[in-house]
């Protein structure tokens, strides 16, 4: 535009020195030397607005390959962004599968402990009660009475036969004799549910269910044969697991991570609105714990709140 009221300027130049020549009479000499002078301009304004024509023409083919080589880069910058993505997404299904697997192992350490304790426990009471006895018995030979025994059935070499479960009668195993101990098979449990022997591990807490329903560690059992079946990815019979849990063991410290891996149970068979219903429940009735801290991350993960509105 600026180049074409400039041409447009130079014409009118030439014609207002035409028509000034026209309104009076001039030299024929000066005439001739201004029209040539006024063409002389126009020429080099015409010159002008074409060299700079040719400048804008190159310039716009510059700038037409500098787009056309940023539009590449970014594409090739958004293949580079889609292939991380997907990478850290595999991770991240990986790394969940890791922490299942180490959440379980941790589990069994630490209901190892919590055997451990409630053996020495028993020990404890065991040498107390013996500690008891022995100063009853002083007491009485002391006073010259005859100390009394309680009879007791014995066993063929005279020794005292006891209950496999500390007390009360002993269910029989199904091949006629007495079943393992209860800590033989918790313990064994434990071991195989750690090493990976599911099904192993498996048909020894469904044996320790079986002849020791009563006991504490009963929960623990029937917690665990939950997450053996949620590592076998058999999540319908895990959700049936826990919710035994929740419903026979009222009082177990099972409770909360029961709750926790049935709303992971749920997500994985697609019954979103479920799980988190599970989740939040985990979030009202167990703050303060590492099981409400996992249900807030994954109700994060999943977009919704961690309580119901």
């Amino acid at each position: 535009m600026r180049f074409r009221n400039i041409a447009a300027f130079g014409v009118a130049l030439v014609i207002g020195a035409l028509c000034g020549s026209l309104a009076g009479p001039r030299p024929a000499l000066a005439v001739a030397r201004e029209i040539i002078e006024l063409q002389r301009d126009v020429t080099t304004l015409l010159q002008g607005q074409k060299d700079l024509s040719t400048q804008l023409t190159q310039d716009h083919t510059v700038m037409r390959t500098l787009l056309e080589q940023s539009n590449d880069t970014v594409g090739r910058l958004n293949g580079t962004m889609n292939g991380l993505q997907k990478s850290v997404q595999d991770v991240q299904a990986n790394s969940g599968a890791r922490l299942d697997t180490m959440s379980t192992q941790v589990q069994g350490l630490s209901d190892n402990l919590e055997e451990i304790k409630s053996r020495l426990g028993r020990l404890n009471q065991q040498l107390v009660d013996l500690q008891n006895n022995v100063q009853s018995l002083d007491a009485k030979i002391s006073g010259g009475m005859a100390p009394t025994t309680t009879p007791t059935s014995t066993g063929p070499t005279g020794s005292s036969a006891l209950p496999a479960n500390g007390g009360g009668s002993v269910a029989s195993s199904p091949s006629g004799g007495p079943p393992p101990s209860a800590d033989t098979l918790y313990s064994n449990g434990l071991r195989d549910i750690t090493s990976g022997k599911y099904d192993l591990a498996r048909s020894e807490f469904e044996d320790y269910l079986k002849y020791y329903a009563d006991t504490d560690l009963a929960s623990n059992a029937q917690f665990y044969l939950g997450e053996i079946a949620y590592s076998q990815r058999q999540f319908q019979q895990s959700v049936s697991e826990y919710d035994k849990v929740l419903t026979n063991y009222p009082k177990s410290f099972k409770l909360a991570p029961a709750r926790l891996k049935k709303g992971m149970a749920l997500l994985e068979m697609g019954q979103k609105s479920q799980a988190i219903k599970e989740l939040r429940e985990v979030v009202k009735r167990y703050p303060g714990t590492e099981e409400e801290r996992r249900a807030r991350a994954k109700l994060k993960e999943l977009g919704v709140a961690a309580t119901a509105a």
